[in-house]
């Protein structure tokens, strides 16, 4: 990223944002073309040995000083960065400053790897570094240098209670070093109290919150969003619209969890909504799921297609048009009644209940499926929400209005400078150099790892796979481990739960109606002879310490019962154990019925396989593995291709609303 912001004695302005221009045809070939090595050389340039030593070099001596002293430095360092801007030489000075100071008050003391992973983020990379390493440390050395020159800092996570824990963790450090610190969750309702927050030298925030408060500014802006208007606004007397702004602007963001935030959320647009003119009826949503119950007794009035969408064939938008012709109002309408009949087919057969939602105090809940946790503040757009509260027989909601959208690509491409950590970005490298112009860093663990990886098993059916997944955690429960089971969803991990308690095992299940008791079940899952069945652990920010007895008996077993949707999480999964050279291991199991094969069609061999009586067990596990694998990659391709149409949508929203005004 631009080290504009970076330029001693420059101004940030009364809103800094990048304004992030489209490229031309030209620039977007010598892009794809170039984009590889480029991001290599990026990557490369991370001098980072000679800044490790730079700051280990200006580390001596700091333990003989008195805390008021080290305080003297850090007032003496801003004036140096004013006047000189965030040059190597004092950001080793500031590195080593946080860490003697963080070491003090926190009692803990950045490794030689945190070092590097916050000198990469602070050059606008995203520092991959392995699961339990101390990332929430890390980000204080790149945060706290940056507001010492006087630059807001934003550091951004998953979710509320990661952004609440770390501040009240971090908040030691940032005190004695004279820091102002907050954090926005949605428990902070009234807009004066966020925007005081929000003037704090450093702010923890989710990505939801951060995106929606800069849409809320940009409706209060309106027209009047150019510098020079702000400029005026501020010379007014009374109070301007730019006093009503919640942000300082857009300055500096550190992501944490990067392949979360900005992979995986960034397949679909944020909105803004308002309540909308026209109330929902009711009685036509029961119409439409009533229909699509005729259509799937028809059999051939529609398909499924890849991309999880359902298509109305020639013969099933006849057979509708013969359905209605008695119905008056919306079903008149041919482009009208075939919308809500397809919104009908996929509330029943693309939403299923405790797979993508919850019915929790009356209300529906979406579940979101990369961190297992319940998201009460979404709906799906177009009616779908509706349709699915009308089919779980719930109060049906008035649908809203959309006042400003924006996609995460085109957020965080705004911050003048973007820096980034992750357990797993490597698969998704290039995509991130190529949409936000981030280079990938790995940073070598601490210590070694210790984590074994057993050999996967794959069982013809999914009664097998269960079955043999309750012995396994029998097993190890009783050399006195700790196990950790990880399911898809809300759904199969209740399942293995009923079984786990007909085999008499005491067991705790972490899924999204559980999300409220997440850190007391994360807290015990250390302990010996534990059992913890858990839905999509990625993301979830929170360390499994190990009870000493555990360790000697040969640490944490993970064990995965289906394939992911991406390596990343897989890899997150497994990450939960054997942690900062602890030892553990991990294993899958397994079976041919797992939701992911779904997608792979060459599923079809397996059941030639059968007919022909060539199912042995070898063929079994070899074609298995490779079958899911292949599944794993057809999905990613899915979802990495509905990223991209995404983005190429929003650049040309861009290009029609270039005469009538922006579309946030």
């Amino acid at each position: 990223m631009s080290s504009e912001i970076l330029r001693p004695g420059r101004s940030l302005g009364t809103y800094p944002e990048r304004e992030h221009a489209p490229p031309n045809w030209l620039e977007a070939v010598a892009h794809r073309i170039a984009g590889p090595f480029a991001r290599r050389l990026r990557a490369g340039q991370l001098d980072a040995n000679r800044f490790l030593q730079r700051v280990h070099a200006e580390g001596k001596g700091l333990d003989k000083l008195k805390t008021i002293e080290l305080r003297d430095r850090v007032v003496a360092l801003r004036r140096e960065f004013l006047r000189r801007g965030l040059v190597d030489e004092l950001c080793a000075r500031a590195f080593a400053i946080v860490r003697e100071v963080s070491g003090r008050t926190l009692g803990m003391r950045h490794f030689d790897s945190q070092i590097l992973g916050g000198w990469a983020i602070l050059q606008g990379m995203v520092a991959e570094m392995e699961t339990g390493e101390g990332k929430t440390l890390t980000a204080t050395l790149p945060a706290c240098t940056a507001a010492m020159a006087g630059i807001p800092v934003h550091v951004i996570t998953v979710n509320d209670y990661l952004a609440g824990r770390d501040c009240e963790l971090m908040s030691p450090l940032y005190n004695v070093l004279d820091m102002s610190v907050g954090a926005i969750t949605e428990k902070v309702n009234d807009p004066k109290a966020r925007q005081k927050i929000y003037a704090r030298n450093i702010v923890y925030c989710t990505s939801q919150q951060v995106t929606f408060d800069y849409l809320r500014d940009r409706i209060e802006m309106g027209h009047r969003r150019g510098r020079l208007y702000r400029s005026i606004d501020n010379l007014r007397s009374g109070v301007s619209p730019s006093a009503r702004l919640l942000l300082r602007g857009l300055c500096f963001g550190i992501v944490d969890e990067a392949d979360s935030v900005l992979i995986d959320e960034a397949r679909t647009p944020l909105k803004l909504s308002g309540p909308a003119a026209n109330q929902v009826d009711r009685r036509v949503l029961r119409q439409a799921l009533k229909l699509a119950d005729q259509m799937d007794n028809y059999g051939k009035g529609y398909r499924i297609d890849d991309s999880r969408n359902v298509v109305l064939t020639d013969q099933g938008k006849d057979y509708l048009a013969q359905l209605v012709a008695d119905l008056e109002g919306h079903w008149t309408s041919p482009r009208r009644r075939e919308l809500l009949v397809k919104q009908g087919l996929s509330a029943k057969h693309l939403f299923i209940k405790d797979r993508h939602y919850l019915v929790r105090d009356g209300k529906i809940q979406i579940i979101d499926q990369n961190t297992g946790r319940a998201m009460p503040d979404r709906t799906w757009e177009l009616g779908l929400h509706q349709m699915i509260e009308a089919k779980e027989q719930v109060e049906i909601t008035d649908p809203a209005d959309s006042l400003a959208r924006i996609t995460y690509q085109r957020f965080f491409r705004r911050y003048l400078r973007l820096g980034a950590m992750s357990g797993t970005a490597q698969e998704v490298a290039g995509e991130l150099w190529s949409v936000y112009h981030m280079a990938v860093v790995k940073i070598s663990s601490n210590k070694p790892s210790q984590r074994r990886s057993l050999q996967t098993r794959m069982y013809r059916t999914a009664n097998e796979k269960w079955a043999d997944v309750v012995t396994r955690a029998k097993a190890v429960q009783a050399q006195g481990r700790a196990v950790l089971i990880g399911t898809r969803s809300v759904e199969t991990s209740e399942q293995l739960s009923a079984l786990l308690a007909k085999a008499g095992l005491e067991h705790e299940v972490l899924n999204a109606r559980q999300d409220r008791r997440e850190a007391d079940i994360v807290a015990q899952a250390g302990k010996a002879g534990r059992i913890t069945v858990a839905t999509n652990m990625a993301g979830r920010g929170t360390d499994i310490h190990l009870a000493p007895e555990v360790t000697a008996a040969g640490g944490l077993h993970v064990i995965a019962t289906e394939r992911n949707d991406a390596r990343r999480i897989d890899r997150q999964l497994f990450g939960r154990c054997a942690r900062q050279g602890d030892p553990g291991s991990v294993e899958a199991i397994l079976s041919w019925e797992d939701e992911i094969m779904d997608f792979c069609a060459p599923r079809l061999i397996f059941r030639l396989a059968c007919q022909i009586n060539c199912q042995t067990n070898r063929f079994t596990y070899w074609a298995g593995l490779v079958l899911t694998r292949s599944a794993q990659r057809a999905v990613e391709r899915r979802h990495a291709r509905t990223r991209k149409n995404l983005l190429k949508q929003d650049q040309r929203l861009d290009d029609i609303f270039a005469f009538s005004g922006p579309m946030e």
